[in-house]
């Protein structure tokens, strides 16, 4: 089978999906393509028609992961708690989606800073379809506080409504021990330090492109380990793939490829 993967959502040029999945299908020993497709929040309805005609399997970036829900015959029980999908696969004629980014990160998290969730103090930035992957992850880990600010103070309550550890407030009282950027780029109004980190906070922007933003260059000043969204890429990735195909996925050697 020659495999066709791609990746959808907006904007989408600046994507290392394609690169991923490229790797991914060499180091599995399968053949394929992967290509880029730009779709608007208003275009979500196309994920349907693409999977089975275009496509055998779709990674699904912002704004369509909550919205690729509905696109869907089925979805894993994770998607489902979720209500978000970023991973879509064409499964005996019906379209199956899944949700890997929040234990992709957990997984980045252990491969880059040898961090466990369980007993941390955590402040999460942002509360859309990629917090929610990881605010999940976190507190089935065993996280102690999560606190979580948003624009659309809807998102906040569904995530503090759904976990006991989760709350709306800036900062969890005291040393804060991780900190998670998830706010898109245009939505970033600056790049203070929340009172609560030391130089011993690990601090993750989702981000990947810049590598370096302003709001993790603060934080590396203050001394803290900062990581940018390479690492939760690659491994949520290898997990994506690794379900497409049954197959496992090494995603520190993903990481070679988009580091």
């Amino acid at each position: 089978m020659n495999w066709r993967l791609g990746v959808a959502g907006f904007p989408i040029e600046h994507s290392l999906s394609p690169k991923l999945h490229e790797a991914g299908l060499a180091q599995v020993g399968l053949t394929g393509t992967s290509e880029r497709v730009a779709l608007h929040e208003s275009e979500a309805g196309r994920l349907g028609e693409l999977l089975g005609s275009r496509f055998d399997a779709l990674s699904i970036t912002m704004p369509l992961k909550a919205l690729a829900t509905g696109a869907c015959d089925e979805l894993e029980p994770v998607a489902a708690r979720l209500g978000v999908v970023n991973s879509m696969l064409v499964r005996d004629g019906r379209v199956v989606g899944t949700a890997t980014d929040g234990d992709g990160f957990v997984d980045s998290l252990r491969a880059q800073f040898d961090l466990e969730p369980a007993g941390l103090a955590v402040a999460v930035l942002g509360a859309g379809g990629a917090a929610r992957g990881i605010v999940d992850a976190l507190a089935r880990g065993g996280a102690t506080t999560i606190s979580v600010t948003g624009r659309t103070s809807a998102r906040v309550e569904w995530l503090v409504a759904r976990y006991d550890v989760v709350v709306a407030t800036a900062r969890p009282p005291g040393t804060v021990d991780l900190i998670v950027n998830t706010v898109p780029v245009d939505g970033r109004e600056g790049a203070e330090v929340i009172d609560g980190a030391t130089a011993s906070t690990v601090c993750v922007d989702v981000l990947y492109e810049p590598r370096l933003t302003p709001w993790r260059a603060a934080y590396a000043d203050l001394g803290c380990r900062t990581a940018n969204g390479v690492g939760m890429l690659a491994y949520q990735a290898a997990r994506q793939m690794s379900w497409w195909w049954g197959r496992d996925v090494d995603a520190a050697l993903l990481m070679k490829v988009v580091a």
